[in-house]
Order: structure tokens, then sequence, then C-alpha cells
């Protein structure tokens, strides 16, 4: 059985010349679960004490995208540690440490050097600016690049549970700027920053990191929810999840594990 990780490097292999796919591949692994091998279990919870292979390139932490192959690899259970693919990213940059992603036991097997994990943790390490404005007038988007409208696409299918819709639009606001609107509806608590996170891994990894799109929060209430559903393309997001559901330990880009 192949998984989205192995398509996405699959579709990056057979045209190791076109950018977009390298791209993309490298936003599958950012959004992706990934299983870090562990030499012992985690002490305390955020202290992790990986796996390390030793090669003439350097050396590798082990990570699978499928506990069973983690599994297969190990030859039987081993302590492992689930994380985001931009969580163990940020965890590892900057420390001379490569990923070695399910190596010999799938079609993505995959040696990423150091150098190419930062990269990956930069691309996803900025923050977007905050700027104060009301939107003036709201009109049917432009004209976007696909690739972007698929990345959008594909970052708020997974972004399971943290706003209820969102709404594409072009705006005019009340500083005279124009623009293109990404605005989320019924947002829940404190999920602003990881959708505007979302947004923005769609811009840069759709080749468009220079494009700008605004983001912007409002209620369902708010008289220009209206105005969005009459003029902007509307995406619906994954249902709410569970309010007592709790956040999967190693997930939060805020609050990454720790190398022991």
């Amino acid at each position: 059985m192949t998984t989205p990780l192995d398509d996405a490097h699959a579709a990056m292999t057979a045209a190791p010349d076109d950018d977009g796919l390298r791209l993309a591949f490298h936003d599958r692994l950012a959004s992706a679960e990934l299983f870090l091998l562990l030499n012992a279990e985690p002490e305390g919870g955020d202290r992790l004490d990986p796996r390390l292979f030793e090669t003439s390139q350097g050396s590798f932490v082990l990570a699978f995208d499928d506990p069973e192959r983690l599994a297969r690899f190990a030859e039987g259970e081993a302590p492992y540690a689930a994380l985001s693919g931009r969580v163990l990213a940020a965890m590892l940059a900057g420390r001379g440490i490569g990923l070695a992603l399910n190596p010999g036991v799938a079609p993505s097997s995959h040696l990423m050097p150091p150098d190419a994990v930062s990269w990956l943790a930069d691309a996803l390490s900025g923050a977007p600016d905050e700027l104060e404005a009301r939107p003036a007038e709201l009109r049917a988007p432009g004209a976007l690049p696909d690739a972007l409208l698929t990345a959008l696409d594909a970052k708020l299918a997974s972004a399971r549970g943290l706003a209820r819709m969102a709404y594409l639009s072009g705006v005019t606001w009340d500083t005279g700027a124009r623009g293109h609107l990404l605005a989320f509806v019924d947002a829940a608590p404190g999920a602003e920053g990881a959708l505007a996170r979302a947004v923005r891994e769609a811009l840069v990894f759709s080749g468009l990191e220079a494009g700008a799109l605004d983001v912007a929060f409002f209620r369902a209430a708010d008289p220009v929810s209206a105005r969005l559903a009459k003029a902007g393309l509307r995406f619906d997001l994954p249902a709410f999840a569970p309010a007592s559901q709790p956040a999967a330990p190693g997930m939060d880009p805020d609050k990454p594990p720790r190398l022991r």
C-alpha cells in the first residue's frame, strides 16, 4: 500500500527538474504525521532521544510515515514519538542532523541532508505581518494561479476543526490597498495562528512566496460574513473535532520537543 508521501515522492523523482513537484513533496512532508524512531521512551514528555543513523554524509534521524513501516525497519516493536514533519524540521534545524525518511521500507525512502532540513524549517518559520484595516469592498476573486488554489484546497482540507469555513475574495481595504483576502469564519479559539501559517505555507509551497494573500477572521454573525458569502469562493473545512480531544504530543509547532 502506498501513502500520499509515496505519491508525492514518486512524482518528484520522475521529474527532477520540476520545482513545483519538489515543493509539493516538501509540503506533503511538512504536513505529514511522522513516527520518529527513538532509543528509549520520551523523558518527561518533551525530551527525545532519537536513534541516529551514521553515514558518510553525516548523522540522520529515522522517521516513517506509518508505524508499521517503523516496526518493519526495527524488526519488531520499538519506542517512537509521533510528530509532524514541520515540528521535526524545526527540532533538527541547525544541529547538523539530517532526516532519513522511510529508509529501505517504502518507495519514498529518501535521505534529506542537514542543509535541506534547515531550508525546510526556514521556509516554515516565517510569521505573517499583522495589520489593522477593514474591507471597504469585496468582489469575486480575480485570476489566481492554479498551483495556489490547489495548495489552499489541500491545506484547508487538513485543517480539521480549526474553522467552519473560509471565503476567498478580491478586496479593497479602507486604506485603499487592493488584493485578495482569505477570510475564515468561526475559527476555533486559538486557531488563528495555525490557520495563518497554513495560508503562508500554501504560498511558499506553490512557488508564490513573494505573493500576497491577506488573512482575516470573522464570526458568522458579523455583517461582513454575509458580504463574503455573496462575493467569495467558499471552502468548507472538515467538521470540528470534539472540544475535549487533546492535542497530540509534538504536533504543536510552537512547542516542539527537545533532543536529548
